[in-house]
């Protein structure tokens, strides 16, 4: 569990990194590349609790949102 904490820790900052730079700049494979990087990171965090906070949470807002569209 320790290398999967530390792998989503260097995915985290290798994103950040990837979304700073200019969007012009970008090609399709860079942007491809991006959403891979992305996905992996969220497949390393799904399981913590810190994942699980975030499911948690946008399961809320999503409920809010259905319960507020409905009369």
């Amino acid at each position: 569990m320790l290398l999967t904490i530390d792998l989503a820790v260097l995915l985290a900052v290798i994103i950040v990194l990837r979304v700073r730079r200019r969007v012009q700049a970008r090609s399709r494979s860079d942007q491809w590349v991006t959403v891979a990087i992305v996905l992996v990171f969220g497949v390393l965090i799904a399981p913590t609790a810190f994942g699980r906070g975030i499911l948690d949470v946008a399961n809320q807002v999503a409920q809010g949102i259905s319960r507020s569209g409905s009369p």
